[in-house]
């Protein structure tokens, strides 16, 4: 399909550039009596088709040029900042075109030039203001923003992976149960770090990036929620931490990551941080001081006499009492539960202990 499109552009080309050939033969054939129109008129037109069917190719790459720009810039600002600027540029040029008459009637080459210069300063006025606004922009000429009002009254329904949330994995299986509405975003510079990962000469990190680049062509492959690769970049900042701050400021999203780091950084930005660790901690089943749990004591506890097991979710459950228990399943009752920042911890005694205490 790519093959046909470019030999058609290449004839439109062609067909083009020989037609205007054809014009100008014929126009030079007709200032003299010797000359042949026809002749010329082939010549030129012959000429001007090969010429435009040869440079044909060479003309497109301006027009790929614009469109990885314009791919860039709606990647960095959201399409209702571009669309206000739009409305800015037009909002412009109408005062251009109402000051055009009178200031057409200045004496010299003031009458000539000063229309464009106030078109261009009007421009340079009115197109950043309009787009750094957006959607109040759009409200105040539409009464609503068409744009927020498609894509729901949030600020952005983009979310941002981050390396430590793709390499962890675990957003794979929650975008699959539904609760992630909207584009997944992934920065081509946290591509570019998961691909370096990937590369380590160190084994363990050479296996982490590989899982991640797995679970990114699972979640294109498997996945109802569309995912995004964005080339916007900060030329002016190293970090990748930075970067990603930076980016979700400029979206109006929130950033899927594990990174402590980020997180502490990403608050004091005002960027709101999605952590899946925190997620997992609070869909962990609820234990009260009371409930009986079945575990099966694995490991020796810090403290002597205390016994180790860990619920289905990986809770750790710290038995007193239970060393003597190890390797064995056991009847346990919840003593208390501490929540800590690294998760919740439970600790329990057996229950005959418990039933002894009782009586």
């Amino acid at each position: 399909m790519g093959v046909m499109w470019g030999v058609l552009f290449r004839l439109f080309v062609g067909l083009f550039i020989g037609g205007a050939g054809v014009g100008i033969g014929i126009a030079i054939a007709s200032t003299s009596e010797h000359l042949s129109a026809l002749v010329f008129g082939l010549a030129f037109g012959i000429g001007g088709y090969a010429v435009g069917y040869l440079v044909a190719p060479f003309t497109a790459r301006p027009l790929g040029w614009i469109k990885r720009r314009y791919i860039r810039v709606s990647d960095i600002l959201p399409t209702e900042n571009i669309v206000a600027a739009s409305v800015g540029l037009a909002f412009a040029l109408v005062l251009a075109a109402l000051l055009a008459v009178p200031l057409s009637n200045l004496s010299g080459v003031w009458g000539d030039i000063s229309p464009f210069i106030a078109a261009v300063i009007l421009s340079l006025f009115f197109v950043p203001i309009m787009a750094v606004q957006g959607r109040p922009v759009l409200r105040f000429f539409f009464r609503t923003s068409p744009i927020a009002s498609a894509q729901g009254d949030s600020s952005n329904d983009q979310i941002i992976l981050d390396t430590s949330a793709i390499i962890d994995g675990r957003i794979a299986d929650v975008v699959q149960t539904g609760f992630v509405q909207g584009t997944l975003v992934i920065p081509r510079f946290v591509l570019d770090e998961l691909r370096h990962i990937a590369d380590s000469s160190d084994l363990m990190r050479r296996t982490r990036g590989r899982r991640g680049l797995e679970m990114l062509n699972q979640l294109q492959r498997g996945s109802d929620v569309p995912v995004q690769i964005s080339d916007a970049d900060f030329l002016d900042t190293l970090e990748v931490d930075s970067k990603l701050v930076k980016l979700a400021k400029m979206l109006r999203c929130s950033i899927v990551s594990n990174d402590y780091n980020l997180g502490k950084a990403a608050e004091l930005e005002g960027v709101r941080i999605l952590n899946i660790n925190e997620l997992a901690n609070a869909l962990k089943p609820v234990v009260l001081p009371g409930e009986d749990l079945a575990l099966r004591i694995v490991q020796e506890g810090k403290e002597p006499g205390q016994g180790v097991g860990f619920l289905d979710d990986g809770t750790m459950v710290v038995v007193e009492n239970g060393r003597k228990y190890l390797n064995t399943d056991l009847s346990v009752a919840v003593t208390r539960v501490l929540q800590t920042s690294a998760g919740r911890m439970i600790f329990a005694q057996p229950k005959g202990h418990v039933e002894e205490r009782a009586r």
